[in-house]
């Protein structure tokens, strides 16, 4: 089927978009059946986690995949292209475990109080929305004075270490299950060979994945069957009095939920550049404005978890996705969210035969962060890549350590580890740090020491605040950090002045 516009013919539906529905799709399975264990485990009941929270959460990721595949076809037709891929959206994953981890459980283990807890996590997505979408009206300023390396090689931190890193380890934990669906992949998207009936390789990988477990054994009949038992209706319903509720004890919740927004603009902005350098250019305002719109509705509806645009444009657009697949992804995520299908998904087909589709994803966009930028930059796009890789480090340490609050097995790492100390602090907001160290390091390279020094005071200014480099926010929240990156500052700036009365511009 195709849509036809003064003669451009455009498709509805294109092979690629089954692939990409389905990397999308595992990912925000994955991400769904977070919410609902995580959310379970401190004793909020089934009807609150089923019958609010997610169908709120359907609601927010329904709205975002059918707009940025509005505007994927929009922007197709105004340059008569049938390649435009729409920017990926869903479930924040790095905000989910924040808002769980600093603002739902605290709330909970303090008051022994799911509903408060529930509540006070859906005024805090609600602030959080309204932050991202403020970012829309400086977006397009912020996107044009900073380096293309920095914004793309942000993302590949988060690419190499959480989607690419993650999906691998339990491939080869389980490699009788996962490798053939790993070599589907492989065969199709690195060497581009068709694959027999032409067949994306996305569904050879789920059902011959599938196929596999169930034949060995590896997967439960009875969790299937306890899992059908909960299949249901559940309407969003709106949660306005109670998000209202919430707001009267938000404010120590401020310091996490402001930033969180903040932060979330950031990587909505490094994904519209990763999308622009893979050939899509879509205009920053409208999608910086519909990534908080989307948080926004999800909380008036009752979810505490905020959406984005998610990181991998470049991927999905390497699997031949265009705009369907994400009206898809919206359409079954709904069904899942409304019906009490999340369950049955998680316990027919598992896991490990998807992800070596996130996989691919992850390496595309590593890729992608040196092939788009001047080869010059090379370096500073790795040095951009260390504190994402950090920052996964130190969860893996965390999680090694015991399921305690993150400053108690903080304090545990630093005693045990001495030489590892750092980590703790390095590894703090990678969004931010990875952008601001990657501009440093281009401005360097291209001995614009004028433009390096006001990135190093972003630094600075950014570490004083706890954005980075400190678990929590606060004045001083990393101050020795922060007098670090001044004497680099300081530095660089008598480097600039030196230069510039004496050593000429070269």
């Amino acid at each position: 089927m195709t849509a036809e516009t003064n003669g451009f013919r455009l498709p509805l539906m294109v092979k690629g978009d089954i692939d990409g529905f389905i990397g999308l799709f595992i990912d925000n399975l994955v991400n769904l059946l977070l919410i609902s264990g995580l959310c379970l485990s401190i004793g909020m009941g089934a009807d609150l986690v089923f019958g609010r929270i997610l169908p709120g959460t359907a609601l927010s990721v329904l709205a975002g995949n059918i707009f940025y595949s509005w505007q994927a076809r929009r922007l197709a037709r105004r340059e008569g292209r049938d390649d435009v891929t729409a920017l990926p959206y869903g479930i924040n994953t790095v905000s989910l475990f924040a808002y769980f981890s600093f603002i739902i459980a605290p709330v909970y283990i303090q008051t022994k109080d799911a509903s408060l807890a529930w509540r006070v996590g859906v005024a805090a997505c609600l602030v959080s929305g309204v932050f991202e979408g403020l970012g829309a009206f400086v977006g397009e300023r912020i996107r044009r004075i900073t380096p293309r390396a920095a914004l793309l090689s942000t993302l590949s931190g988060i690419a190499i270490a959480f989607i690419a890193l993650n999906h691998v380890f339990p491939l080869w934990e389980k490699p009788l299950i996962a490798f053939v669906p790993l070599a589907f992949i492989l065969i199709e998207y690195f060497s581009r060979a068709r694959l027999p009936l032409g067949i994306p390789a996305g569904l050879y990988a789920l059902v011959f994945g599938g196929a596999i477990a169930w034949g060995m054994g590896a997967m439960d009949a009875g969790a299937l069957g306890r899992s059908l038992e909960g299949l249901s209706l559940y309407l969003p319903a709106p949660a306005i009095l109670e998000m209202a509720g919430g707001l009267a004890d938000i404010l120590p919740y401020l310091g996490i939920a402001i930033p969180m927004g903040i932060l979330s603009f950031f990587g909505t902005l490094q994904n519209i550049e990763s999308a622009a350098a893979a050939g899509d250019e879509f205009p920053a305002m409208p999608a910086l404005a519909m990534n908080g719109v989307g948080t926004i509705v999800g909380a008036l509806f009752g979810s505490p978890f905020p959406t984005t645009v998610y990181i991998g444009h470049p991927g999905w657009k390497a699997l031949g996705a265009r705009s369907a697949y994400s009206v898809i992804n919206g359409a079954v995520m709904t069904v899942l969210c409304t019906s009490g299908l999340i369950g049955v998904i998680g316990s027919l087909v598992p896991l490990e035969a998807g992800y070596p589709i996130l996989l691919w994803i992850g390496v595309v966009i590593t890729a992608q962060a040196f092939q788009s930028t001047p080869r010059e930059h090379a370096p500073a796009v790795a040095l951009g890549l260390l504190p994402a890789i950090a920052s996964w480090g130190l969860s893996l340490l965390r999680q090694y350590a015991g399921a305690g609050g993150a400053a108690e097995v903080d304090r545990l790492i630093a005693s045990t580890l001495p030489n590892l100390k750092g980590i703790i602090s390095f590894a703090e907001g990678p969004l931010l740090s990875a952008m601001f160290l990657t501009a440093l390091g281009v401005y360097l390279i291209e001995r614009d020491f004028l433009k390096a020094f006001w990135w190093t005071i972003a630094l600075a200014v950014s570490a004083w605040f706890g954005l980075i480099h400190s678990p929590a926010v606060g004045f001083g929240a990393a101050e020795g950090v922060a007098a670090g990156y001044t004497l680099i500052a300081a530095v660089v700036l008598v480097t600039h002045v030196y230069r510039s009365r004496f050593g000429g511009k070269e």
